[in-house]
């Protein structure tokens, strides 16, 4: 899989932030078919960071209703990558 369709946004809420600062930890949405050896590659390749390890959830949509008309939202998949020690990305400390 090519490095940068893996990677589909980072995951920046109150929760997220937090995890950030005390673990070193970072959530990022990412390719429903992405492994977790993809996952890890690319955010190595594209931070050029070290990766301690990488855990996948994948999250099935919410039904929604509109009226009478039914819906769901789509289904997608998160991952939570654990960065070394003294390892950061530098796109969040701007958010």
């Amino acid at each position: 899989m090519e490095m940068y369709s893996v990677i589909k946004r980072p995951i920046v809420t109150e929760k997220t932030t937090v995890a950030r600062d005390e673990e070193n930890k970072y959530f990022f949405e990412v390719d429903r078919k992405a492994t977790k050896v993809d996952i890890r590659n690319s955010i190595e390749k594209i931070f050029k960071v070290k990766v301690v390890d990488v855990r996948t959830i994948n999250i099935r949509g919410k039904k929604k209703r509109l009226g009478r008309i039914m819906g769901r939202r789509r289904d997608w998949k998160k991952a939570v990558i654990t960065l070394a020690p003294g390892n950061t990305i530098e796109i969040f400390g701007q958010v």
